[in-house]
């Protein structure tokens, strides 16, 4: 049932909007992975296709696409623990909360410790 004061199925708890981040974080790097295959079984088919795919991916919206591929890989990840956590440790459904403030601070320490290297590669410096 709809929640009355927004119409919509979400409470806003930390729970819930992990679930939809875990959810699209998973959708998003199951796309990836699928086209990272693809791409590289075209290597097979011409080697000259597969270089100007590749060439493509050189290219500083690509460097920007790689951000986000990160973002989502570092949070499923911290996110996944912090599921097996609450289903395996007797003390996770009360320590919920507390186990998503920690993914999140997690998260922020790898992008932080990720992004200006990246960004120096791609934009040199």
């Amino acid at each position: 049932m709809a929640n009355a004061s927004t119409g919509t199925l979400y409470r806003g708890n930390e729970g819930m909007w992990s679930w939809v981040a875990h959810r699209v974080t998973g959708v998003g790097i199951f796309f990836f992975l699928l086209v990272h295959v693809l791409d590289t079984a075209l290597v097979r088919v011409s080697p000259e296709a597969y270089d100007a795919v590749i060439a493509t991916y050189k290219t500083p919206l690509m460097a920007i696409g790689e951000i986000g591929l990160v973002a989502a890989i570092v949070f499923h990840a911290f996110n996944g623990l912090r599921i097996a956590a609450v289903d395996f440790w007797s003390g996770g459904p009360k320590n919920q909360k507390k186990l998503f403030w920690a993914v999140i601070i997690g998260w922020v320490i790898m992008m932080a410790a990720f992004l200006p290297r990246h960004l120096m590669h791609t934009f040199g410096g």
